[in-house]
């Protein structure tokens, strides 16, 4: 076999002759063990090659390719070892060029290598010699000493190009989920849309068949009066050419019918007949909307995954948070890698905001706000201004001072969280009583994003407000 025909039967991963290909689905094979060691670790299965995503974790065995292999390393074994393509070439001695003679000395002041015979030439008189083995030991050290800072900095350039493959994985899983959310709330909105359209064009259909059946009463009713009418009309018009005599004896008769019939009242012109076209489509697009507020709702704060630690987990709609186990997420700037905590999507700059939380049975919470500065990584995160409950106790936190023990406030369940920027002012309310649980007075400067923190199986959960469509 061509040498060019052996390169196609090493996979791309160990560089070697295929041991067990297994076939993707975009066509290209790797060995099975390969492909498996590729993989460990990684959410999304790829191609090593073209990054196709792969549908099976158990790709199936490429047959052909196997045997070709086989077939390979078969006729290699018959052929013996393989002949170096170059012949060795021995490392050639380094001698002195004037005397012939190895190198056995080194000049420390000229740092030169010397000979035997070197170091008794005046050129080198009184100068301090060592032994090569010696200064080169010295050397040995000191080229592995300045090489470490860049063993390291490879080491860390390693670890963020692993950190860089991880996000971008992340990246894609993210799109995949965001994506998916997105396509169930629009099925939700497009559902509730069609209904209400088949309820209202059923509502207009029914108006119809009320106001038809009423108008066809009515004509039945005038069309059998026309008939009567039209009928009087006709005999007496026979009558008037009638003889004398027969007029004579049919005269009262005609004329009794036909005042009989003059007695009769008008019709009247029907009120309402017509289909209440303002009823249907007067502000439709506004009380669709209306009506839709059973199906949306609407929260202050939004949670920003970005920021959550690993061993969080948030809702998918981002309005409430809870600990469970430890997830693989990117190690970014912005994720707090110690403690439990998720800050909120939206700085708040100036002016009043305010959201409620639900604390419900957890026994291990922290809220609040947090600075745009605020340490995310480490132990010791400041610039955090926060009530909580530790082992159910309350107390109130504000940067590096001491906690305030709450204990004397009654359980908590519901909390409202009002900012005030503009005077400086952090309040915290229990909202089933609405009295006031903690104040800090501080002079805020820098962004500040909502703050929750948990440690609990029980989920803190941000309330929605009430929807209210006000019509000017």
């Amino acid at each position: 076999m061509s040498f060019s025909m052996k390169e196609d039967l090493c996979c791309s991963i160990c560089q070697d002759i295929f041991r067990d290909p297994v076939v993707l689905f975009c066509s290209h094979s790797f060995c099975k063990c390969c492909l498996n060691n590729w993989w460990q670790g990684k959410i999304i299965l790829e191609c090593p090659l073209c990054k196709t995503t792969s549908t099976t974790s158990d790709p199936p065995c490429n047959l052909v390719l196997k045997q070709l292999c086989e077939a390979f390393l078969q006729r290699q074994r018959n052929k013996g070892p393989p002949k170096p393509r170059f012949p060795s070439i021995p490392e050639p001695e380094v001698t002195c060029s004037l005397h012939g003679e190895k190198f056995k000395l080194f000049c420390v002041e000229d740092k030169q290598l010397l000979c035997l015979v070197c170091q008794h030439s005046d050129e080198h008189a009184g100068h301090k010699l060592k032994p090569i083995a010696e200064v080169a030991e010295l050397q040995r050290k000191e080229l592995r000493k300045t090489l470490e800072p860049l063993q390291e900095k490879l080491k860390v350039f390693k670890e963020e190009q692993e950190t860089l493959d991880h996000t971008a994985e992340h990246v894609k899983l993210q799109v995949q989920q965001t994506e998916g959310r997105i396509k169930e709330q629009f099925r939700k909105l497009r559902l509730f849309l069609n209904k209400e359209e088949k309820n209202r064009i059923a509502a207009l259909r029914t108006e119809e068949s009320n106001k038809t059946r009423e108008l066809h009463l009515k004509i039945d009713a005038l069309s059998k009066e026309v008939d009567a009418l039209s009928r009087t009309i006709r005999d007496t018009e026979e009558m008037l050419k009638a003889e004398d005599v027969s007029l004579l004896q049919s005269f009262k008769t005609a004329v009794q019918n036909i005042q009989q019939r003059t007695l009769l009242e008008n019709p009247k012109p029907v009120s309402g007949a017509l289909i209440d076209v303002a009823k249907h489509l007067g502000n439709l697009n506004f009380n669709i909307w209306n009506k839709m507020k059973q199906l949306v709702s609407y929260t202050p704060v939004v949670l920003d995954p970005n920021t959550a630690n690993s061993e969080l987990i948030l809702s998918e709609d981002l309005t409430s948070v809870r600990c469970g186990q430890k997830k693989g997420v990117p190690d970014n700037p912005e994720r707090f890698d110690f403690f439990r905590i998720v800050l909120g999507s939206e700085a708040f700059m100036s002016g009043t905001y305010s959201w409620d939380v639900e604390v419900g049975d957890n026994t291990d919470w922290f809220v609040g706000v947090a600075s745009y500065g605020v340490q995310r990584k480490g132990k010791h995160p400041s610039h955090l201004w926060r009530i909580g409950c530790i082992d159910g106790k309350y107390i109130a936190r504000s940067m590096s001072d001491p906690s305030t023990d709450l204990s004397q406030i009654r359980k908590l369940s519901r909390i409202r969280v009002v900012l005030d920027r503009n005077i400086g002012k952090l309040l915290f309310f229990d909202l089933d009583t609405n009295t006031v649980i903690h104040t800090f007075k501080y002079s805020f400067n820098e962004k500040l994003f909502p703050y929750f923190n948990t440690s609990n199986e029980s989920p803190l959960r941000i309330l929605p407000e009430n929807l209210c469509l006000k019509q000017s």
